[in-house]
């Protein structure tokens, strides 16, 4: 039996729809399961254990018809019995439908269920402190038979990879035993970017609570500017404790680092939920116009902590009632979320961590 789980797009996905393959290979420990994902997101799932082969949606296929009907062609050449479609757009209903697969899997909507042999109905409300993402995910396996608790994501890195990323700590002297936080410091685009001068401030804060808190930058090459414009922005004590020609090259060497930090924290989105699958603790701050009830995933108030302009004022969420209406307005509605706001929460969240790493 070949079973195909399709989840295109953004990092943070391909790691939350992974949670489907322990379950998979619990109930058909025999299958042979694949994983069709964007390329660039094949790093957070490398070496997972339950995972047999990956399909690589490449920008060469999104770009055009031809080369995702060839994909199409591939995929109906494996033979699966069973396509889950957690994707559930217009690419992945015709992969899916086109598949031969006698079970085809999907969440319901008014104008694409015919694609499928079972759909389910994403919930509105979290019942578990795993958030909607995960429940969601869950709920696909059910025309399976499979009732599920939810599980969290993780991530697999090797003993080398490990060693790897401690031996680029010891090149730039840091200590592994003492307070390392590591910052997510830009968000996908400017709607899930906290703004640059209250980072700083909450950077400067951590800096001024935990005085031996080393701290790296989580951002690519191409994001120098911004990372360096932030840096700026910092006190002049936070600035020496910045660690800033510290980060990871790639995506691989990025988790590396983060399995040895103390805590992640800064912006909601890929970096935290990758932070979260090593079992590293998180403060996130999310973007305003996000549903925090979606990708809060197992906040626990303790080690995992997120917080959202909602915590401290509804107002705006009364008066339009879909979240995607105050995109438009997340600049100005980051301005509300100001870091005073919530630094008694973090300073709380700081002292647990540091309790937790010496515990």
């Amino acid at each position: 039996m070949k079973i195909l789980v399709i989840q295109q797009k953004m990092i943070g996905d391909v790691l939350t729809s992974s949670i489907l393959f322990e379950a998979l290979k619990r109930k058909f420990p025999k299958a042979e399961l694949h994983y069709l994902i964007n390329s660039h997101t094949l790093p957070v799932v490398e070496n997972h254990p339950h995972i047999d082969a990956f399909l690589l949606f490449t920008p060469k296929m999104e770009a055009s018809k031809l080369e995702i009907w060839h994909l199409i062609k591939k995929v109906r050449k494996e033979q699966y019995e069973i396509v889950i479609d957690v994707y559930a757009k217009l690419s992945s209903n015709l992969i899916t439908f086109f598949s031969g697969a006698a079970q085809r899997i999907s969440y319901y909507k008014s104008y694409t269920w015919f694609f499928y042999t079972d759909t389910v109905k994403r919930k509105d409300e979290p019942t578990t402190r795993a958030g909607l993402a995960i429940e969601n995910r869950i709920q696909l396996l059910e025309p399976l038979g499979l009732v599920e608790e939810p599980i969290p994501p993780k991530i697999y890195l090797t003993q080398q990879e490990k060693q790897k990323a401690f031996d680029i700590l010891q090149l730039h002297g840091l200590k592994t035993d003492s307070p390392i936080f590591m910052i997510s410091l830009l968000g996908s685009g400017p709607a899930k970017t906290y703004p640059f001068h209250y980072m700083a401030e909450i950077i400067d804060h951590i800096c001024m609570e935990t005085k031996e808190a080393q701290i790296l930058f989580n951002y690519i090459p191409g994001q120098i500017k911004e990372a360096r414009d932030i840096f700026e922005l910092c006190s002049r004590k936070a600035q020496k404790q910045i660690f800033f020609n510290v980060f990871g090259k790639g995506l691989r060497d990025f988790l590396g680092l983060t399995s040895f930090c103390t805590a992640m924290i800064g912006n909601e989105g890929g970096a935290i939920n990758m932070a979260k699958a090593l079992n590293i603790p998180t403060f996130s701050i999310f973007s305003p116009w996000i549903e925090k009830s979606h990708w809060s995933v197992f906040d626990n108030g303790t080690t995992n902590v997120s917080v959202h302009l909602q915590d401290y004022n509804k107002v705006p969420y009364q008066e339009i009632k879909k979240y995607k209406h105050l995109k438009k307005q997340s600049r100005f509605l980051y301005t509300q979320l100001k870091p005073e706001l919530f630094k008694t929460e973090l300073s709380r969240f700081l002292n647990r961590v540091q309790k937790r790493q010496h515990g």
